[in-house]
């Protein structure tokens, strides 16, 4: 039973899909975590279902990429476009690390993150609108890779501060566990993409690797460790890096 509360708190957390109510304790939060790239399995499902419909029916290129860049968005709420603006906002203010972590939890937009978000979304759309049937079921993974990345982060690299969103999920996982799931996921996901197409299959995951290495030093340099607004600025950049990656080298 804890597990499948575990699974509730996961998509209750990041995704918009109805889930029953359920109250964060200790035993149940242990393995929320474990279940943040099953988000990311809906998301791909969802995103191969909808572009092969779309792709094999008589509608234009900017529709279709509309419909690709808005979906993950409607699924997820925006939450980690959310921490994108913010950490674009953050980097963008060239402070030291105190005022850094500080624009993250300041609820206000700035112009910066206004800008990388206008920017992010252009270039979903400049990409999608490249994208070929046969792309889709190493772009639908992509969703999962990111999130099994994002969460091995999440228990794994240090933690910014000492209070905020990924700090209570750093806490209440078992770390050691949720690693090893994390890394299941990740291999899954790469094992499909490279059986899909080999050349694409290895381009994403290149481009996932670098992405995340980014992120591992800028995380530590700029702000100390990892919170839950980079955690999502990760996710939405590795994400855009492969859909990137598998369009460009197509």
């Amino acid at each position: 039973m804890n597990v499948l509360q575990s699974m509730i708190i996961a998509f209750s957390m990041y995704s918009k899909l109805p889930m029953p109510h359920i109250a964060w304790q200790e035993k149940n939060m242990k393995y929320a975590m474990c279940f943040f790239p099953m988000v990311g399995i809906v998301i791909g499902i969802c995103e191969y279902a909808l572009g092969s419909w779309i792709l094999g029916r008589d509608y234009g290129v900017l529709f279709f990429s509309a419909c690709m860049t808005l979906l993950p968005i409607l699924l997820t709420g925006g939450i980690h476009l959310d921490g994108f603006m913010d950490t674009s906002d953050a980097l963008a203010s060239y402070g030291d690390r105190e005022k850094k972590l500080a624009i993250l939890k300041d609820s206000h937009t700035g112009a910066f993150a206004v800008l990388g978000l206008g920017i992010y979304l252009i270039w979903s759309l400049a990409m999608w609108s490249e994208v070929r049937p046969e792309m889709l079921p190493v772009l639908a993974a992509g969703a999962v890779l990111s999130r099994a990345l994002s969460g091995f982060s999440v228990v794994t690299f240090p933690a910014a501060r000492e209070d905020g969103l990924g700090k209570t999920f750093q806490d209440g996982s078992q770390k050691r566990k949720t690693r090893i799931a994390m890394c299941i996921y990740a291999a899954a996901a790469a094992v499909w993409m490279v059986i899909q197409c080999p050349v694409s299959g290895v381009a994403a995951l290149l481009c996932a690797a670098g992405t995340f290495g980014y992120y591992a030093w800028m995380s530590r340099k700029q702000f100390g460790g990892m919170t839950g607004d980079l955690a999502g600025y990760f996710l939405q950049i590795c994400e855009l890096a492969i859909l990137s990656g598998v369009v460009l080298v197509g």
